[in-house]
C-alpha cells in the first residue's frame, strides 16, 4: 500500500505571510549502511612441511602493503589469515576456503505477524547462510529532513520438527536510501529436516503507526538461504594460507606475496642452525640456545659427524629450515615426493658436508657486516629436467656435478692444494697445449641480476666493474642471473668472481694421459704441471728409488745443488694416489752418477713407489696449476683432459679485495745486466697551453735478454713516476728547476729486473721575468666601454701560460704606479693582444706575467682623461674621504688612519705584545696584515623611483710595506737595489655595488654585490662597498680616495600622434615619468623637464596655457579671448633627465 503524506510549510513571501524569507531547508543524513563483500583466497605456498612465515602477518603483503606493521598496527581490517606449514596430518582450513555452496532465492517480505520459513533436507548441509533483504531503512520527518531508522529481527531455527529456537537476534539500525543486505551465517547441529525461519519483531511500518509526523521505511525480505557443504580439504603435505578481506579495501582481487621460510630438510645430526639473531637451535637436542649476532638460516657445526642426517629415521631432531645450498640439493635429489629420487646410496653426504662447511663460512657482505659466503633462497615452481636444476643448484655455489662410477660426482671451486703431478714423463709424447682467449673479447662489466627482500623479491641489478680493464678496454657487459640470491654482498662476487676469472683464468691446457692417470685424474682436480717448454728447465721426471726422507730420481738434467735454495719444495705420488710435499733440506740435493739425490726435512707418510711422479720447485721456477674440467676416454688405454687455469689467491680477491698474486714458472726470464753511462740535456717545450721544462736522458746496455727498460724518476722530494722504454733514451717532460733524481733498470721478457743505473742532475728551469709590455693604446667602443691593444709578448712562458694583469688609478695627472693601482679586469691569457675594459677616468696599467709568476721589471701605462660631460645631469658625487670625518661607513677588518689621511687593512698583532707604544704611529696595523677588510659606504643613493643611473667608481689607492722603513734597514747601503723599496703589488681594492627596486626606507630586497667600475644600471636605490685584499702579510694598502659619480642622461619624449585638448583643462601624461630631484638629491622638484607645446589651427584671440608640470606629465589649456576653453589639436615635446623603469 502506498501512502500520500503532503509536508505543510510556513508562510509564503508578501506582507501577509509575516517571515516568508525564513523557509528552512530539508536536510538528509548521510547513508551509514552499506552491504559488505569479503573476498575469500586459498593460496598454495609450497610442498610441505614449510617452518611458516617469517613474521606472521607482517610476512604477508597485499598490493605490496604488509598486513600487520612492524609495530603491530594493521594496515587492513576486516581480514582473516589461516595458515598451514604442510605437515601429513595438518587439519582444514575451516570457513569458506573448502566449501561448496548452493544458493536458493526467496525474495519474500516478512510482517511481523508473518514469518517466511524454508527447509533445508540434504543431510550433507554443515551451515546455511541467510541473506536479508532490505530495500531502504530511513524516515522522512514532518520538517522534510531524512533521517536513520532501525528494524530488528530474529532468525530461528527447527531440528526435524523438535520446535523452534532463536539463533539469531539482531536490530539493524542506520541509514540506507538503496538497497542494503546482510548476510548470517548458522552451524547446523541437529538432525534434518531443518526449517529456519526469518521473524520480523518490529512493527510493520503501517498507516497505523506511523504517526502524523513521519514517513518510516523498514521493508525487511527473506532474500536468499544458501546451503553449505564444508569439503574439510586438509591438502596434506602442501604449506597453504587461506586469506579472507573485505573487498571494500580492494578494486580487485589484490596481489599477494608471502615471505616464508621454506621446506625443512635434514641436516647433519652435529648441526647448529641460527633461527634469528638471537637463537639457534642445537639439531641433536632439538634445544634453542641463546646466541649473538646470528644469521638466519646458517649452518655451523660441532664435534664429529656421524655420517646422520636429522631426518634420518630414528635420528635425534627431525627436520629443519636452513638456506644452506648443499643440503638443500641433496633434500631435492633424494626427495620421491617432489624431488628427483635419486638414491641417497648413490650420493657421497661428505662431499655435501664439505661443501656446506664452505658455504657458511662467513665473509664480508661489503656493508660493514658479515654474510654466509652462499646462500640459498629459491622459489622452483615450474618442472624441469633433473639435469638442468641440478646445474643451476651447483651453480649457486660454485659447483660442479656429473655421474662417474655410477654416482653423482659434486665438487666445489674452492681453495685446493695439488691433488696430481704431470710432466712430460706422464704425458703421452710429453706435450702440453695452450690456448686463450682474447684479451678484448673478456668482459669488464658485470651486471648481475638478484633479488632483494626491500622490494619484496622483485629484481635489483648489481653493477661491477674491473676498473682497469674498462680503461684499457672499453664497457664490456656481461648479464648474469644470480639465481636463488637475496643478498646483494653475494651477488657482487659473483660479478667479481666472473670478472676475475675471465681477466685472468682464461688460459686452457689439453694433453692425453696413460690409463693410470687417466682413472685418477677427474673433473674438479687441481694439478701441478711442470712442462719444460715453458718453464725453460726440467723439474719433474720419474722416482727411481725412495725412502720416506729421500728420492733418487731418474736423471739429473737441470737439476743442481744450487736449487736447494729460495724455499726449494718436492712433491710426490704415493701409493694412495695423493699427493705429498715436503720441504728439500738445506744443501739437500746431490749429483750423483746422472741421478738426483734429494733429501727433504720432514719424512713422507710412505715411500714414493719406484717409477712414481715427482716435481721438483723453488721460488725461482714454479709449478703451472691448473683445474681440470673434462676427462675423455679416446680408446686404446689413453685418455683426453682439459684443464683451465688455477690461482688459489682469486678466493682472497674475491671477498677480501687482496691483489690476485701469480706463479714465476720459467726461467726464461733471467735478469738482464745493469744500463750505464747515464747522460743527459734540459730543454724548454711548448705543450698545449703551457710551457714546460724537459729532459733527454741516454744510457748504454748490451740488449741482451732484454724485454724493455724501467725508468723511475722524480724532481726534488716528491714521489717517483715510472715508465717503461724499449730504447736507451727516453724525454722526460713537465719537469720545473730542481734536482731531477733517475733510475733506469733493464726488465726481462718475465718482468726480471737488472739493478739499477742512477744518476742526478740540476736543472734550470724558467728564471728570468718577462719583457715590459710595448705599444700599450685604449680606443672607445661605446659611453662605457673602451678596446685596449698591445703589442704580443716575445716570451714563450708568457704567451703559453702566462697572464697579462691590467690595473687602474683613478689619477688623471699621469702619476700612477703599479702599487697606486688596483686590479682593472680579470687577468688575461699571456697570448692576448687587446681587451675591452671600463670606460673610466685614470691611469691603466699593464704587465706581463709568466707561468711562475715573473712579471715585468717596468709597468707600461696610457692615459684616460674626459672632458667635461654635456647634457647629464650629476645627480651625486659622493666621496667618502670628504667627509668631515673621512670614512664613516662601517669598517671590518680595516680602519682610518689620521697619520695617512687614509683607509688601511688592520694588522692582527695584540696590543701586549707593543714594545715601544711612542713609536708606534698606527696600533691597527700592527702585526701581520690580513688578508682581506671591507668598508660598507654610510648612506644609500635613494633616486626615489626606479630609473636607469650612469655610475662610476673613483678610487685612489697606494699600496706599501709599512715596515719597510729606512731606518728599519740593517743591510749596507751600497747593497740596496731600490732606494724607495720593491714595489709591492700584491694587494687591491675594489668597489662593488648592490641595489634594489624597493623603498629602502622600509623592508627593501637587494640584489647580490657586484663589482662596478663604471657602467649604466636600472634600480630606485644603491648601496656600494669596497673590499680590500692582500696577498702579502707584509703589504698593505693605503685608499686616500673612494667614492662614486651618479649621473643621469638627458631624454626628450615627444607626443605619439595629435591629440584633442578637449572644452576643459586637459592632464597629459608621460610615456615615462622623468627624475626631478629628491629632498636628498638636489631638491624636490629641482629638475622639472621643460615642456613645448604645438597648437593647430589655433584662431585668433586663442591663447595656450601649460601649468602643473611634474615628473609624470603637465595640464594644457587652450583659451579663447573670453578665456574659455576651445578644443584644438596639439602635440609636445619635454626634455629633462633619467626615464623611470
Amino acid at each position: 500500500m502506498t501512502q500520500t503524506k503532503y509536508i505543510q510549510g510556513a508562510g509564503g513571501g508578501g506582507s501577509k505571510g509575516g517571515g516568508g524569507n525564513s523557509a528552512r531547508t530539508p536536510t538528509e543524513q548521510d547513508d551509514t549502511l552499506q552491504s559488505v563483500q569479503f573476498g575469500n583466497v586459498l593460496d598454495l605456498l609450497s610442498e610441505g612441511e614449510i617452518e611458516g612465515l617469517e613474521s606472521g602477518n607482517k610476512s604477508i603483503f597485499l598490493d605490496n602493503t604488509p598486513i600487520e606493521n612492524a609495530d603491530g598496527t594493521n594496515n587492513f581490517e576486516g581480514f582473516t589469515v589461516v595458515p598451514r606449514v604442510g605437515t601429513q596430518g595438518q587439519a582444514h582450513i575451516p570457513g569458506p576456503f573448502n566449501a561448496v555452496e548452493r544458493e536458493t532465492g526467496v525474495g519474500v517480505t516478512v510482517a511481523k505477524d508473518t514469518p517466511v520459513t524454508r527447509t533445508i533436507t540434504d543431510t550433507d548441509v554443515d551451515r546455511v547462510r541467510v541473506t536479508l533483504t532490505i530495500p531502504q531503512l530511513q524516515r522522512i520527518e514532518d520538517d522534510g529532513d531524512i533521517e536513520g531508522h532501525s528494524v530488528s529481527i530474529k532468525i530461528q531455527v527447527q531440528y526435524n520438527s523438535g520446535g523452534f529456537t532463536d539463533v539469531i537476534s539482531d536490530t539493524i539500525s542506520g541509514k540506507s536510501s538503496s538497497r542494503y543486505q546482510r548476510d548470517y551465517l548458522i552451524d547446523l547441529t541437529g538432525s534434518h529436516p531443518v526449517d529456519v525461519r526469518l521473524v520480523r519483531v518490529s512493527e510493520d511500518e503501517t498507516s497505523s503507526n506511523r504517526g502524523s509526523d513521519s514517513f518510516r521505511a523498514s521493508t525487511t525480505i527473506f532474500g536468499s538461504f544458501t546451503e553449505i557443504i564444508d569439503e574439510k580439504f586438509s591438502y596434506p603435505n602442501a604449506a597453504l594460507v587461506g586469506l579472507r578481506f573485505d573487498s571494500r579495501q580492494f578494486n580487485n582481487i589484490p596481489s599477494r606475496k608471502y615471505l616464508i621460510r621454506g621446506i625443512k630438510i635434514g641436516v647433519p645430526t652435529n648441526a647448529k642452525v641460527d633461527k634469528s639473531e638471537t637463537e639457534r637451535l642445537v639439531v641433536s637436542t632439538g634445544a634453542t640456545e641463546t646466541i649473538s649476532g646470528g644469521i638466519p638460516g646458517r649452518i655451523t657445526y660441532s664435534g664429529i659427524w656421524d655420517g646422520q642426517l636429522s631426518s634420518d629415521p630414528g635420528a635425534p631432531g627431525g627436520t629443519v629450515w636452513t638456506n644452506d645450498p648443499a643440503w638443500c640439493l641433496y633434500d631435492l635429489l633424494t626427495s620421491e615426493r617432489y624431488g628427483a629420487g635419486v638414491p641417497e646410496s648413490s650420493l657421497d653426504k661428505y662431499d655435501f658436508f664439505a661443501i656446506s662447511q664452505y658455504c657458511n663460512e662467513l665473509v664480508d657482505d661489503g656493508k660493514g657486516g658479515q654474510e654466509p659466503r652462499f646462500s640459498l633462497n629459491l622459489l622452483i615452481n615450474s618442472r624441469d629436467e633433473v639435469y638442468n636444476v641440478i646445474q643451476q643448484m651447483t651453480a649457486i655455489f660454485r659447483g660442479i656435478s656429473y655421474y662417474g662410477a655410477g654416482t653423482l660426482q659434486l665438487l666445489q671451486d674452492k681453495p685446493a692444494d695439488a691433488q696430481y703431478l704431470l710432466g712430460p714423463s706422464n704425458v703421452v709424447e710429453g706435450i702440453f697445449q695452450y690456448q686463450g682467449t682474447s684479451q678484448k673479447a673478456r668482459h669488464t662489466v658485470a651486471c648481475v641480476a638478484w633479488q632483494s627482500y626491500d622490494t619484496r623479491g622483485d629484481i635489483e641489478y648489481e653493477y661491477v666493474e674491473d676498473h682497469d680493464a674498462v680503461a684499457k678496454y672499453g664497457i664490456i657487459k656481461k648479464d648474469i642471473k644470480a639465481i636463488g640470491c637475496y643478498s646483494q654482498g653475494q651477488a657482487h662476487r659473483i660479478g667479481k668472481w666472473t670478472l676475475l676469472s675471465e681477466q685472468e683464468l682464461t688460459e686452457t691446457c689439453s694433453f692425453s694421459v696413460a690409463i693410470e692417470s687417466g682413472i685418477i685424474l677427474r673433473p674438479g682436480t687441481v694439478v701441478d704441471i711442470a712442462d719444460p717448454t715453458k718453464s725453460g728447465v726440467r723439474r719433474s721426471g720419474r722416482v727411481k728409488s725412495a725412502t720416506t726422507t729421500q728420492v733418487t730420481t731418474d736423471s739429473s738434467v737441470d737439476l743442481t745443488a744450487e736449487l736447494a735454495t729460495n724455499n726449494p719444495k718436492l712433491s710426490v705420488l704415493l701409493p694412495t694416489g695423493l699427493v705429498e710435499q715436503r720441504d728439500v733440506s738445506t744443501d739437500g740435493i746431490t749429483i750423483t752418477g746422472g741421478t738426483a739425490v734429494i733429501n727433504v726435512d720432514s719424512a713422507f707418510s710412505e715411500a714414493p713407489p719406484a717409477g712414481s711422479v715427482f716435481l721438483f720447485q723453488n721460488d725461482t721456477v714454479q709449478s703451472q696449476q691448473f683445474r681440470v674440467v673434462s676427462v675423455v676416454e679416446s680408446g686404446d688405454g689413453v685418455y683426453g683432459v682439459n684443464c683451465i687455469a688455477f690461482n688459489s689467491s682469486i678466493y682472497d680477491a674475491v671477498e677480501r679485495d687482496i691483489a690476485l698474486t701469480n706463479r714465476d714458472i720459467t726461467n726464461l726470464d733471467n735478469a738482464p745486466s745493469a744500463p750505464d753511462n747515464l747522460t743527459g740535456t734540459e730543454f724548454l717545450y711548448e705543450e698545449g697551453q703551457t710551457v714546460h721544462t724537459g729532459f733527454n736522458l741516454g744510457w748504454q746496455h748490451d740488449r741482451i735478454d732484454l724485454n724493455e727498460f724501467r725508468v723511475k724518476y722524480r724532481l726534488g722530494d716528491n714521489n717517483f713516476t715510472e715508465v717503461t722504454t724499449t730504447t736507451a733514451d727516453l724525454t722526460i717532460r713537465n719537469l720545473k728547476a730542481g734536482v731531477l733524481e733517475v733510475e733506469v733498470r733493464a726488465a726481462s721478457y718475465a718482468g726480471k729486473l737488472s739493478k739499477p743505473a742512477t744518476g742526478k742532475f740540476t736543472l734550470l728551469g724558467k728564471t728570468a721575468p718577462p719583457g715590459d709590455v710595448q705599444n700599450l693604446s685604449i680606443e672607445t667602443i661605446s659611453a662605457n666601454s673602451a678596446r685596449l691593444r698591445w703589442d704580443l709578448s716575445t716570451d714563450l712562458d708568457v704567451r703559453v701560460g702566462g697572464k697579462v694583469i691590467i690595473r687602474h688609478s683613478s689619477l688623471t695627472d699621469g702619476s700612477g704606479t703599479w702599487p697606486n693601482s688596483v686590479d682593472f679586469v680579470d687577468a688575461l691569457p699571456g697570448n692576448s693582444t687587446e681587451a675591452v675594459v671600463p670606460l673610466v677616468e685614470g691611469e691603466v696599467l699593464a704587465k706581463f706575467e709568466d707561468d711562475t709568476g715573473n712579471r715585468s721589471a717596468n709597468a707600461t701605462s696610457v692615459l684616460v682623461d674626459f672632458p667635461d660631460t654635456l647634457g647629464r645631469l650629476l645627480v651625486q658625487n659622493r666621496r667618502e674621504d670628504q667627509d668631515s670625518t673621512p670614512f664613516q661607513g662601517t669598517k671590518t677588518d680595516c680602519f682610518y688612519s689620521s697619520t695617512f689621511d687614509a683607509l688601511l687593512i688592520d694588522g692582527d698583532a695584540d696590543f701586549d705584545s707593543i714594545a715601544d707604544v711612542d713609536a708606534v704611529t698606527d696600533i691597527d696595523a700592527l702585526g701581520n696584515i690580513k688578508s682581506s677588510a671591507e668598508y660598507a659606504f654610510a648612506n644609500t643613493l635613494d633616486l626615489g623611483n626606479v630609473f636607469s643611473l650612469d655610475l662610476t667608481r673613483h678610487l685612489v689607492t697606494q699600496a706599501f710595506f709599512p715596515n719597510n722603513t729606512i731606518d728599519q734597514r740593517q743591510a749596507n747601503i751600497d747593497t740596496w737595489n731600490d732606494f724607495d723599496g720593491p714595489d709591492a703589488d700584491a694587494v687591491s681594492a675594489k668597489l662593488y655595488m648592490r641595489k634594489t627596486d624597493d623603498d629602502p626606507s622600509g623592508s627593501p630586497t637587494y640584489s647580490s654585490w657586484q663589482q662596478f667600475i663604471g657602467g649604466t644600471f636600472v634600480a630606485r636605490a644603491f648601496q656600494f662597498k669596497a673590499e680590500l685584499t692582500s696577498n702579502d702579510v707584509s703589504q698593505n694598502i693605503k685608499v686616500d680616495e673612494l667614492g662614486y659619480l651618479a649621473t643621469l642622461q638627458r631624454r626628450q619624449e615627444n607626443s605619439n600622434g595629435a591629440t584633442a585638448s578637449g572644452t576643459s583643462t586637459k592632464a597629459v601624461t608621460f610615456d615615462k615619468a622623468f627624475f626631478t630631484g629628491t629632498a636628498s638629491l638636489g631638491g624636490a622638484n629641482a629638475y622639472l623637464p621643460s615642456v613645448g607645446v604645438t597648437v593647430q589651427n589655433l584662431g585668433a584671440g586663442e591663447r595656450v596655457n601649460i601649468s602643473s608640470v611634474s615628473a609624470t606629465g603637465f595640464s594644457l589649456d587652450v583659451l579663447d579671448s573670453s578665456g574659455n576653453n576651445v578644443d584644438r589639436n596639439f602635440t609636445y615635446s619635454a626634455v629633462g633627465y633619467g626615464k623611470k623603469q
